[in-house]
């Protein structure tokens, strides 16, 4: 090594005041998005997604039983359908 240059200072596993911050900011929001009031559009995706894809394929009056699975999902989280 160079005379000039000090060497490296020893390797430290302390957490740095930024990576601390930053973790506890993702903590507070992760706790904030879970107070949120749950949307219709993001609710019961499963039963949307085949509902939606029914619908396209075979039109709506061949798909009651999955449109009533998805309202019967919609209702069990609250939702006044």
């Amino acid at each position: 090594m160079h005379p000039l240059v000090s060497p490296p200072p020893p390797f430290s596993l302390k957490m740095s005041t930024v990576s601390a911050a930053s973790l506890e900011s993702a903590h507070v929001a992760e706790s904030t998005e879970q107070k949120k009031p749950l949307k219709p559009c993001c609710a019961c995706p499963d039963t949307k997604k085949v509902r939606d894809a029914c619908i396209i394929e075979k039109g709506e009056e061949h798909c009651s039983d999955l449109i009533d699975a998805h309202k019967d999902c919609m209702r069990a989280l609250g939702f006044k359908i």
